[in-house]
């Protein structure tokens, strides 16, 4: 009898243990940017809203820019009959109509907070994007 019961316990720590395993791949799955438009609205619009400090009516309404934008941008990725170019022309446009919408929004000081920290988030992935083609060149150079 108690074996069965020592059993029956270390059955359900496994089963609880594996459902919580499940939970963990499922939260590190999302974090890798698997969200849908609304999720990427709202984290987008949370880390703007830590960053330039805005109030809810704010916040909701940088949402709803966001979740517009990011639905077009969307739609633009996904159209294949586009060159290159047009497809980051469109995209470079939206970039502009939402900056545009948000300055309706944000105060002056919110604004240039916003736009300091966008150009610093532009400026970083050029970095990158940097970075990345000289290690792609190096390696074809030495392969070579």
């Amino acid at each position: 009898m108690k074996t069965s019961s020592i059993f029956t316990v270390l059955l359900l720590c496994l089963l609880a243990g594996t459902g919580a395993l499940a939970q963990s791949n499922t939260d590190s799955t999302a974090r890798k940017g698997r969200w849908g438009v609304e999720g990427r609205a709202d984290k987008i619009s949370d880390k703007i809203s830590r960053e330039v400090g805005l109030n809810k009516e704010q916040h909701h309404k940088i949402y709803v820019i966001n979740e517009d934008i990011i639905r077009r941008m969307d739609v633009i990725r996904a159209n294949k009959s586009l060159s290159r170019k047009e497809r980051l022309q469109q995209l470079k446009t939206l970039d502009t109509e939402r900056n545009q919408r948000f300055k309706t929004v944000f105060t002056a000081a919110q604004y240039k907070k916003w736009n300091d920290w966008d150009m610093y988030k532009k400026e970083h992935l050029e970095e990158k994007v940097e970075k990345k083609r000289q290690r792609k060149e190096n390696r074809e150079s030495t392969q070579h």
